[in-house]
């Protein structure tokens, strides 16, 4: 799309509501008594929608061309790619020295 867009303070207000709810629902899931893993599994999902928000609207990814979308999708992979890889490599890696 060429030109630029602007957002209305509206929108913006609701945008930032929005988020601050999407906050205090990570607090609650504190709260609230969710089996072990999947405590940490819920708040990271509310986090990721999080950041999906900051970036689709804050940065304004929604309103660009779909070529920096693009960007932004294959460097979000590249990463959970790096991380994925440095997980395999610690997770099943032998003790040096065995315990006592």
């Amino acid at each position: 799309m060429s030109g630029h867009h602007i957002s209305s303070a509206k929108f913006l207000w609701g945008v930032g509501i929005t988020l601050f709810m999407l906050t205090i629902l990570t607090v609650a899931v504190t709260w609230i008594h969710i089996p072990s893993p999947w405590n940490v599994v819920v708040a990271i999902a509310i986090a990721v929608v999080k950041a999906l928000i900051v970036s689709a609207f804050f940065m304004n990814l929604y309103w660009e061309s779909k070529f920096n979308v693009l960007l932004f999708v294959m460097s979000a992979a590249f990463f959970l790619l790096m991380i994925g890889i440095t997980l395999l490599d610690t997770l099943y890696r032998n003790d040096p020295i065995p315990s006592f």
